[in-house]
């Protein structure tokens, strides 16, 4: 792989249990790129998604991720890779019996940051990026849709990812909230971290410009937008 590429797939296929997902997935992603994945619901893009930090194996095909070989890549190697990924779910995943403070925390600590003080600098660049500085000691029941989804992003964001993979990261938000969490992802993508969005929401696509990728039938294609 050159160095300027992060993801390289041929002939990938994907399967769970004896039902193929996915077949003849040949795509790259480049430093600072933003790629859409769209496709209805159930069509593969999130067991794509999960192919990636090693969540499900590649039944054939080549994979690489970074430097590892997904076909050969050690148990004992995967936090490492996982931890130059950031991972936005549509459904939040916050820990609802802590501040957004503590949630952040908590993920820094689990790690490796000790310091205190490196911790709270970093919470509070993070939080700050993605428009929420003055939110961190608020529960996340008190927040709306798309301030939880704006802590998620940032809790993506905490450990200084190459990549942001986001999961119909709009999937529960309204449009003009949707638009707003689109903006800050291709933000992100501005300052250097690619991002691989999955969404079944083709208006969404027209918005903001991208490389596009479509699931459909098993099939994973170029898109012309």
């Amino acid at each position: 792989m050159e160095d300027n590429t992060l993801i390289h797939y041929e002939n990938v296929e994907i399967r769970i249990d004896e039902n193929i997902i996915l077949h003849d997935v040949n795509f790259e992603l480049n430093k600072g790129e933003f790629l859409y994945i769209i496709g209805k619901v159930g069509s593969g893009k999130s067991s794509l998604l999960k192919t990636i930090y090693c969540e499900m194996p590649l039944s054939q095909g080549d994979g690489y991720v970074f430097e590892y070989e997904l076909n050969k890549i050690k148990r004992k190697q995967i936090p490492y890779l996982r931890r130059q990924i950031g991972i936005v779910f549509q459904d939040f995943q916050l820990l609802i019996d802590r501040s957004v403070k503590d949630n952040l925390e908590f993920v820094l600590k689990a790690t490796g940051w000790k310091d205190k003080l490196n911790i709270e600098n970093r919470i509070n660049e993070v939080m700050e990026q993605v428009g929420m500085e003055n939110k961190g000691y608020k529960f996340p029941n008190e927040l709306s849709g798309g301030e939880q989804q704006r802590i998620v992003i940032a809790r993506a964001l905490l450990n200084s990812p190459k990549i942001i993979l986001a999961d119909e990261p709009t999937g529960n938000l309204d449009p003009e909230t949707s638009k707003k969490i689109l903006q800050l992802l291709h933000d992100i993508c501005d300052r250097g971290t690619s991002v691989i969005m999955s969404t079944h929401n083709y208006q969404i696509v027209s918005m903001f410009p991208g490389k596009v990728k479509k699931c459909h039938n098993g099939t994973f294609s170029d898109v012309e937008m």
